[in-house]
């Protein structure tokens, strides 16, 4: 069930052009991080893969289907998306409705409903705070019960904008199992971020962007420690490359074990 763009340009208001002939294949289950300083399309690149964007050129299939001929609502059931503020997304007077809404809104049998809410609330470890309102827990919280919301829709790709912002350890350390636990169910992860810590130690691909359009893809070490990209896309090395980089040791390191074994 591959997200593709082919050929597609997005102009916001046919005007101001934040996307210029973009082409892309995200594969099943795939984790891609899309990197880049503001305003170099991330955000609205992945806006296209859910449909709250559609092409004002070209063309993006979800498992062949062209979002042009579906709603939002529609591919929200393929491709999930989290705000990087919840606050544009949560409505909902409790936390347990806001989980609840979208399988609800699906017409879902009540034992479905319970298992897909259960679910997500076992990801993000938001139990203690059901019955609560959003608004009255910590933002870092309300970033899970986004998060949780999205998940109970069951889509087989999440998009996670900033997910990091504002999160503790323990906030990052939840959203990296979330996604191990995403990836070994066969759903696929895209995030756009400006931790690069958090993109080397979860993402395998990464697409960085600059000037409206993608100008590299591969993987973490070949982003990171090609010097022209980095400057580019106006990126830094995750803090080991960088030590790794002061100190001239060979290799494209960026994990602490490798900067370790490439000590003299």
């Amino acid at each position: 069930m591959p997200i593709e763009l082919k050929n597609v340009s997005f102009a916001y208001q046919g005007k101001y052009l934040a996307n210029e002939n973009l082409n892309l294949l995200i594969n099943d289950g795939e984790r891609v991080a899309i990197v880049g300083q503001n305003g170099a399309g991330k955000t609205t690149a992945v806006k296209l893969m859910n449909g709250l964007n559609k092409p004002t050129e070209g063309d993006v299939f979800i498992d062949g289907v062209n979002t042009k001929d579906k709603t939002t609502a529609q591919i929200a059931k393929t491709v999930g998306y989290v705000f990087q503020n919840p606050d544009d997304q949560i409505f909902n007077q409790t936390v347990i409705s806001e989980i609840e809404y979208m399988p609800r809104y699906f017409k879902l049998e009540e034992k479905e409903v319970r298992r897909r809410v259960d679910r997500a609330v076992e990801l993000t470890d938001i139990k203690k705070y059901l019955k609560k309102n959003p608004f009255d827990i910590p933002y870092s919280i309300r970033k899970f019960v986004a998060i949780a919301a999205v998940l109970a829709t069951e889509p087989k790709y999440v998009i996670l904008d900033e997910p990091t912002a504002g999160q503790d350890r323990w906030g990052t350390h939840i959203l990296e199992t979330m996604i191990e636990t995403l990836g070994g169910e066969g759903v696929g992860v895209i995030t756009i971020t400006h931790d690069m810590e958090f993109v080397a130690n979860n993402f395998k691909r990464v697409i960085a962007m600059a000037h409206k359009n993608i100008i590299a893809d591969g993987t973490a070490e070949e982003i990171f420690w090609n010097e022209d990209v980095v400057a580019e896309s106006r990126i830094k090395k995750p803090q080991i490359g960088q030590v790794a980089k002061a100190l001239g040791l060979p290799g494209q390191i960026l994990f602490s074990d490798e900067l370790v074994k490439a000590v003299p």
